[in-house]
């Protein structure tokens, strides 16, 4: 059987090479657009998503939860989305579901930051909230986790890692668009 080219030049390298060669083109992060249904949201994933739904009490009333969500390198990357039916509530549900996901991951002093979202119009300003906590085994986790909203639909985009990764949080968040 004829070998390739590529095939050719990597049999020369040493073993040790060869398999470094081979590792790289097996990337942990194999970006894809993402459009959470019935929305007006499209961002990036490293990895084809999972769905799930489930009720949850948001601002003291039972609301449902859509999430997508997937594991790549060594990261957790989820978006959740829910409507609230109702825009005045919209503040109060952004600011209780960052107080809880700080508290479930035992966080120590978050790091707010505006997010610049494209096509955010109204409602609280887009945050990017950064910090270092727990997971519920006690292992370290570094989580963000960006809270927006477009109309009574409320948004939480998040990252959970076991150590710092800059460029793909980068890439994630960056690629946050609102239509």
């Amino acid at each position: 059987m004829p070998r390739t080219p590529l095939i050719r030049w990597i049999a020369t390298l040493p073993a040790g090479a060869a398999v470094l060669l081979l590792l790289a083109c097996s990337p942990a992060f194999n970006w894809r657009d993402v459009r959470p249904e019935n929305t007006g949201l499209s961002l990036l994933l490293p990895c084809k998503p999972d769905k799930a739904e489930k009720v949850v009490p948001l601002g003291g009333q039972p609301t449902t939860l859509a999430m997508l969500g997937c594991d790549a390198g060594g990261a957790t990357f989820a978006v959740a989305v829910a409507d609230l039916g109702d825009q005045a509530r919209v503040a109060d549900v952004l600011r209780q579901w960052q107080s809880l996901t700080l508290v479930n991951m035992k966080a120590g002093a978050p790091q707010v930051v505006p997010l610049k979202l494209p096509g955010a119009a109204g409602g609280p300003a887009p945050v990017l909230v950064r910090a270092q906590g727990q997971r519920a085994d006690g292992t370290a986790v570094n989580g963000q986790a960006a809270y927006f909203s477009q109309g009574a639909r409320v948004f939480q985009v998040v990252m959970y890692a076991g150590k710092p990764l800059p460029e793909p949080a980068d890439t994630f968040f960056s690629s946050l668009k609102l239509e």
